[in-house]
């Protein structure tokens, strides 16, 4: 079975809402409103079709499709920079140790500090993969195809990538870290804060919430145990995140608490790793390699899966790799590792 990884189009609406229905909350990035989805698609057509390269305020959607049936089973994300709109606010997890003499014992307590440091980074997001396709590598597939993307387009990304993995949310949709802290504030529960968030942004936490440093011993016990902790359809991503660089300093989301990701965009593995080559010939060799291989240029770009082989003067591929990925011989393309 073949599958490619395309930018989104206007006609995924119907396969992206369905999406999202099915996330279970938490997920501000696939929000279950098809006016959002929508307007995230018609954000994402803008960027692949524009012609300046540098970071700006852009959303690159990117679709996993079956290309024996055309049926869509999964959906990832791009932001080219975000904090250009409103603050990208997070929560920094710091310690401030004190000693008293007369006690003779150092005391050290844990702050949550409302931040926006990773403003003017770029983010992977928004990866949605159909439970019934969540085996042979396919969220692997989805999650690469980004960094793939990012590589070959090097100059619309900044210097430095985050991801925010999803926190504890509970089976009735409530979230511990958010009761315990800006549930406090707000007089909402956390699947209306949640939803506000994914279609207006979180402006409305810089109005509303304490900007100065929370005490995390002053926290609810069941608060205080989530934070940095993903949910737990999200362990597998942070596995993924770790082995492409990413790692977790102590940066947490403001509404669920779940544990933010970053890492040097020219040391992300697969950007680090992924190479030009022309297609240097059509092969089915019994020794080829599993390289992740992607073709195209902005709305052109695709990703998948190949069999092949270093040739002379190039790279040779399987037939159905090269009709998945529109390249003839000459062409060229980028392929790293699987």
């Amino acid at each position: 079975m073949s599958w490619i990884v395309r930018p989104g189009r206007r006609g995924d609406l119907d396969a992206l809402f369905d999406m999202a229905s099915r996330t279970g909350g938490g997920f501000t990035n696939l929000p279950p409103d098809r006016g959002a989805l929508a307007s995230k698609l018609e954000r994402s057509a803008a960027a692949f079709s524009r012609t300046d390269d540098f970071p700006d305020d852009e959303l690159y959607v990117l679709i996993l499709e079956n290309l024996e049936t055309g049926a869509v089973r999964g959906t990832a994300q791009i932001f080219s920079r975000i904090g250009v709109k409103w603050p990208f606010y997070s929560y920094k997890l710091t310690a401030l140790s004190q000693f008293s003499k007369e006690l003779g014992r150092t005391f050290r307590a844990d702050t949550l500090n409302l931040v926006t440091d990773f403003d003017g980074a770029s983010e992977v997001g928004g990866l949605f993969l159909d439970p019934d396709e969540r085996a042979g590598g396919l969220g692997r597939l989805l999650a690469r195809s980004r960094y793939m993307f990012i590589a070959m387009h090097r100059a619309r990304f900044a210097e430095r990538v985050i991801s925010e993995l999803r926190g504890r949310v509970e089976p009735d949709g409530s979230a511990p870290f958010w009761d315990g802290l800006a549930g406090k504030f707000f007089g909402m529960p956390f699947s209306e804060a949640d939803r506000f968030n994914s279609l207006h942004g979180n402006q409305f936490i810089a109005d509303l919430m304490p900007k100065h440093a929370v005490y995390v011993a002053l926290l609810p016990d069941t608060a205080q145990a989530v934070i940095g902790e993903p949910h737990a359809s999200g362990r597998t991503a942070m596995r993924m995140l770790e082995a492409e660089g990413f790692r977790y300093d102590g940066y947490v989301d403001i509404f669920d608490g779940g544990p933010t990701m970053a890492a040097a965009t020219d040391q992300i593995a697969t950007v680090r790793q992924a190479r030009p080559a022309p297609l240097a010939g059509i092969c089915d060799m019994a020794d080829a390699q599993s390289r992740l291989a992607a073709a195209g240029h902005l709305s052109d770009f695709r990703a998948t899966m190949i069999s092949g082989a270093t040739q002379q003067g190039g790279f040779c591929m399987d037939e159905t790799s090269a009709r998945a990925l529109r390249v003839g011989i000459g062409d060229e393309f980028w392929h790293v590792a699987a």
